[in-house]
């Protein structure tokens, strides 16, 4: 997908992650000291490389490496909720989708560009016509991504417990996001 974000004038882009292209950009982001403590995936390189194979072979998710101005800088994982851990803490409807994200890069931290690749990926995730809700989990800690998740039309509903951290339950439904976002054109949409 690639598309202007008419307010900031970037240009953003996913294009899905590729074990051959991306191993070493992907394990170098997962080593950033802002990254670690909330993905704690700051493997070796062998071991990274075996949990991203794992990763790239689940079919209930596909990941993607999102880029501003054909630079690439971020990292999301878009998944079915339904065959996630994610459905056991809540009430999901069958095409439920949820999202992970990352900026690796910490020269692209502080820019402003959360909020208009949030909005994006959210977007086209809602092209699924089916999927009435995305759901997002982030570490309660991490105070400005919920404040961005919130920003983009996500809404807190509980604090849960997972396996790997404590999580800030949200929702993002349709009607919400579309009537908070109504003058975002993404038209000229393309795969690349």
């Amino acid at each position: 997908m690639k598309l202007i974000d008419e307010e900031t004038g970037y240009e953003i882009s996913f294009r899905q992650v590729k074990l051959e292209d991306d191993l070493e950009r992907l394990h170098y982001w997962h080593n950033q000291a802002h990254v670690i403590p909330f993905w704690k995936q700051n493997f070796p390189l062998l071991d990274y490389k075996a949990h991203l194979q794992k990763l790239l072979c689940d079919r209930h998710q596909t990941l993607y490496i999102g880029h501003v101005n054909g630079e690439p800088m971020s990292y999301w994982e878009c998944y079915w909720t339904k065959d996630d851990i994610i459905a056991n803490y809540y009430q999901l409807e069958e095409e439920d989708q949820g999202i992970h994200l990352l900026f690796g890069p910490k020269e692209f931290l502080g820019k402003g560009l959360a909020l208009p690749f949030l909005r994006a990926m959210t977007a086209f995730l809602f092209q699924s016509e089916g999927t009435s809700k995305i759901v997002a989990e982030p570490d309660v800690r991490n105070e400005k991504m919920i404040h961005i998740f919130k920003k983009c039309g996500f809404e807190a509903q509980n604090e849960i417990e997972l396996p790997d951290k404590r999580g800030l339950l949200m929702f993002c439904e349709r009607a919400t996001f579309f009537r908070r976002w109504k003058d975002v054109n993404f038209t000229g949409q393309q795969h690349v």
